[in-house]
């Protein structure tokens, strides 16, 4: 019976579907030997550094993640970074397959005046500092002032706008990092303002999202109502009208109907505005909009109108781009390929082939699609030992055990706070904790 090797770089949502796809397809006469190699000491991805804190019930997909971690053919190198301990090269001469599943990383840009300003942040920076990447400790956020401005209209713009509008004490029995968490209490914001290039209708949120807005204690939420009704005129006249896209309306109509509570907290979702100009002097203190229109064929124009929020800080979540490895073709943010294939015997799964859309789940459909493709690509399995043969003598690998005793190390410091976890940031006391 073959058993081929594969490698999959990268330990997050697409790698773990990617690694469970593989294991689904083995039979008696396929079997699979899967190397999962990640950068950080920690596996999961953005269910460790991405998902909001206070949405703990996404994070429970990890338990899935650990199931496929337990079985015999499953093997976790992480503090293993591909292109530095070892390259995509060697992992190909290595391996009968390579998956890279690195996700997308990099902040796409406004590419306007002023966005280099202190306080000028993306949330590919803000993110993963509230959710103790270990890289981004040292993102410094001034929350000195009483208005932000977040630019974006999907689920990662609504997730900051809503860790930045909350009451902080609302964070505190969950797992947000130490050190954002004790920033977010000191914070003088109350005024936090979205902004979306285009209207209600092209918005990427989903409507679980939305509706968990007015279940805020301490912030009230606001919308123009006068724009959804705009918004679903324009939608009706098209025909017929997707659920998906019905639920979002409604749900965005019941934000703009609900009583407010009056509290001192306030959260606002605003459409068709383009942001022009950032300003201030050497630190963000107000931002330009151009007002837009949608046009009768959908398309989004400007009026030649504009309008400024004064603001201390401005958190840009327009989306993702994948990062660059030496060898592999990357085009328009994500890695150039074709149905998940990059080139012979390399391949690419979730925002890293895609681009950065979709929920967690959206993985799993799309690995699958891409392992059926990889094992109908399959010849004869190469004898080597894969990634061991490539590290250098005293690498400090965390295995699979080392990760649980980070794990459960995290869980017991969370336990005597009412926390899931508190997370360690610090690189080093990781790798001790996984070595203990």
């Amino acid at each position: 019976m073959p058993t081929f090797k594969v490698a999959i770089v990268g330990a997050g949502p697409a790698g773990y579907f990617t690694a469970q796809a593989l294991q689904n397809s083995q039979s008696d006469e396929l079997t699979f030997q899967i190397d999962m190699i990640e950068r950080l000491p920690t596996p999961w991805g953005l269910v460790r550094s991405g998902v909001a804190p206070d949405h703990p019930k996404i994070k429970t997909v990890a338990k899935v993640f650990e199931k496929i971690a337990k079985e015999p053919n499953f093997r976790l190198f992480a503090n293993v970074e591909v292109g530095k301990d070892v390259s995509i090269k060697e992992l190909r001469e290595k391996y009968d397959a390579v998956v890279l599943s690195t996700g997308s990383t990099i902040g796409k840009k406004l590419g306007i005046k002023g966005e280099e300003l202190t306080n000028s942040l993306s949330a590919a920076q803000f993110v993963p500092w509230y959710n103790a990447h270990p890289d981004y400790t040292g993102v410094e956020v001034d929350l000195s002032s009483d208005t932000a401005v977040v630019i974006g209209a999907g689920n990662v713009a609504m997730d900051v706008a809503r860790m930045l509008a909350l009451d902080p004490a609302e964070l505190d029995p969950t797992d947000t990092a130490t050190h954002a968490l004790a920033e977010l209490h000191k914070s003088k914001i109350r005024n936090v303002i979205i902004c979306g290039r285009r209207g209600p209708e092209h918005a990427s949120f989903t409507s679980p999202e939305l509706r968990d807005l007015p279940k805020l204690e301490h912030t009230d939420v606001y919308i123009d109502l006068n724009e959804i009704e705009k918004a679903q005129v324009r939608v009706e006249a098209t025909g017929e009208v997707e659920k998906e896209l019905r639920n979002n309306l409604e749900a965005m109509r019941l934000i703009a109907e609900n009583e407010k509570k009056g509290v001192a907290r306030r959260l606002e979702i605003k459409f068709l505005t383009t942001p022009l100009e950032i300003k201030g002097s050497g630190k963000v203190e107000e931002i330009v909009f151009g007002i837009n229109q949608v046009e009768a064929d959908d398309k989004i124009t400007s009026t030649g109108k504009t309008f400024s929020i004064k603001c201390g800080l401005v958190i840009t979540a327009i989306g993702y781009e994948v990062g660059e490895f030496s060898g592999v073709p990357v085009e328009n943010g994500r890695i150039t390929n074709i149905g998940g294939k990059v080139e012979h015997n390399l391949y690419v799964v979730g925002w890293a082939k895609r681009g950065p859309n979709g929920v967690i789940g959206t993985n799993k459909s799309d690995a699958s699609d891409v392992v059926d493709l990889l094992i109908s690509e399959l010849k004869e399995p190469k004898e080597s030992n894969g990634i061991s043969d490539l590290l250098k003598s005293g690498h400090e690998v965390i295995d699979q055990v080392g990760w649980e005793k980070i794990n459960a190390s995290e869980i017991l410091s969370g336990e005597p706070h009412g926390k899931p976890r508190i997370k360690e940031v610090d690189w080093k006391l990781l790798i001790s904790l996984g070595r203990a």
